[in-house]
């Protein structure tokens, strides 16, 4: 009888989440539901004691932690196991030492960014095109990198969507009633350009409110103008705050570096799900899937002067802003949310392996 696995590749505490979720206090956790539905077991990197070796494979790749729960699962994990692992990062570490046995689990990836150097060394250096049962990516480009630079079978890759976005959690609601301007919200620090949101507002009449907040100043430094402007400001929001700012957003600004995965992806479909129109920088993949279909407004990366006319046009045209708002939040309530995404998932891993 197979039984299944979950490998986080952060920790979480899944059952004090599921608590929040249900007292509406944060978004469910999708690994959750999936894991109760599966009868799952459920693992995280942390629990293990760290050996000198952990240290040594994570100068390749993936933290000490993670080679650690590998080890510990290699020696637990038989043939008739499915693991999921939520992360090339967990992923890769058990693969490589679960997946060269002769009797070893079926191993599902989810992939995000590995089009990288260490990525690519890993990837050869352990045989994972061999160890790895099926590879899940939501990024087209990715999944030719697989097929073109690995020479994985076409059926052991496959276009998966991951923005688990909890649609009973983020929902249209009234602003805040001492709300003075506009607001432009924002949220994010993965490959976040700020500065060019910065130069797009500085000069406009609105409150540029982001939800983004790291201890790592070296991360800040890179995201961030170097002078704020005075109508911008950034802190850490925590979830019922951050459902609040989508509500209270004029617009929602998305503005990216150039990246070669879907970062902006969960800020992006949050905002839809609470009703808000959404400018955020083109990029290959889903997004300008979702641009093309008229749910969001799409602007090329750096370009502050296509912003702010983006942001004006939106907020001088509240008629046009709500249509883009109503059609982005059909387009999540319909394809984009947890709910789909716990079903498409589930089935995935019980039709190819039960």
């Amino acid at each position: 009888m197979t039984k299944y696995h979950i490998a986080l590749n952060n920790r979480f505490d899944l059952e004090q989440m599921n608590r929040d979720a249900q007292a509406d206090k944060s978004p469910s956790h999708v690994m959750w539901d999936i894991s109760q539905l599966l009868k799952a077991t459920v693992y995280q990197p942390g629990e293990e004691p760290l050996l000198p070796l952990d240290r040594i494979r994570a100068c390749i790749s993936s933290r000490p932690e993670h080679w650690a729960l590998a080890r510990k699962l290699s020696s637990i994990l038989k043939e008739d196991d499915v693991i999921f692992c939520t992360g090339e990062d967990i992923g890769f570490a058990i693969a490589s030492l679960c997946g060269d046995r002769l009797h070893s689990p079926k191993i599902v990836v989810f992939i995000r960014n590995i089009n990288r150097p260490r990525s690519r060394l890993l990837l050869k250096l352990f045989q994972l095109a061999d160890r790895v049962d099926l590879f899940l990516t939501d990024n087209p480009a990715l999944a030719n990198f697989l097929r073109d630079y690995l020479g994985v079978a076409p059926n052991r890759v496959r276009l998966f969507c991951e923005q688990p976005t909890d649609i009973s959690f983020f929902t249209p609601g009234l602003a805040s009633a001492n709300k003075k301007r506009p607001i432009i919200a924002s949220g994010g620090l993965e490959k976040r350009d700020y500065g060019t949101l910065a130069e797009a507002t500085r000069s406009l009449d609105v409150d540029v409110n982001i939800c983004a907040f790291s201890p790592n100043a070296t991360t800040l430094s890179r995201t961030f103008p170097k002078a704020i402007p005075a109508n911008m400001s950034y802190r850490y929001y925590d979830w019922y705050e951050l459902r609040q700012l989508y509500r209270d957003a004029d617009v929602v600004a998305i503005t990216l570096f150039p990246n070669n995965y879907q970062a902006g992806l969960s800020t992006m479909f949050e905002a839809m799900a609470c009703r808000r129109p959404v400018i955020i920088t083109q990029t290959p993949g889903i997004i300008n899937d979702i641009i093309n279909y008229g749910s969001v407004i799409g602007v090329n990366p750096g370009d502050f002067v296509e912003l702010k006319a983006a942001i004006l046009s939106l907020i001088n045209n509240p008629k046009k802003a709500e249509t883009i708002a109503q059609q982005g939040y059909e387009l999540v309530r319909n394809h984009y949310n947890h709910n789909t995404y716990i079903k498409a998932l589930v089935t995935t891993l019980t039709s190819k392996y039960d």
